[in-house]
Parts: C-alpha cells; structure tokens; sequence
C-alpha cells in the first residue's frame, strides 16, 4: 500500500506542478482557467485517496465544495467566453 500511495503522490505531484506551470505562463486567459480547474480536480483526488488511505470520511464535504467550485467556475468561465466572443 505504502508503494502505491507514493506513485500516487508522485503523480499528483506532476500535476500540481504542471497546472501551476500553465497558470503562469499560460498565454491567454482561458489557459489559466483550464489549469485552474485541472488544480482543483487534483486537489480532490488527492482528497479521495487521502480519504480512502486514513479510512476516513471527515472530509467529504470539503471534497464536494471543491468539486462544485470547479464546475461552477467552468461553467461561468465558458458562459462568460461565449459572451466574450459575440461582441
């Protein structure tokens, strides 16, 4: 169990830092937006495997407002876009 915790964190790891790295350097602002949102889908993966390694559900709500967070944000980002672009 302990190998397979670290390839994951290893893995999630990867992610943070890829997502921080389109964030910075992203040229344009829907960049940032998607690195944004693959963020947060990490952070509640590693969450979910937090969760399922301590056996504990403590944080489940946190894990649910992130997840609304995200899809909250894609979804005003795209409407936002679509307004963006008939002007």
């Amino acid at each position: 169990m302990t190998v397979v915790l670290l390839a994951a964190g290893a893995m999630f790891s990867f992610a943070v830092f890829a997502a921080l790295v389109r964030i910075v350097r992203g040229p344009s602002i829907l960049d940032r937006v998607i690195a944004a949102d693959v963020l947060t889908a990490t952070l509640v993966c590693w969450l979910g495997v937090w969760m399922v390694a301590n056996r504990d559900t403590s944080l489940m709500p946190v894990l649910i407002a992130l997840a609304l967070f995200a899809v909250v944000g894609s979804v005003s980002t795209a409407r936002f876009m679509v307004g963006k672009e008939e002007d």
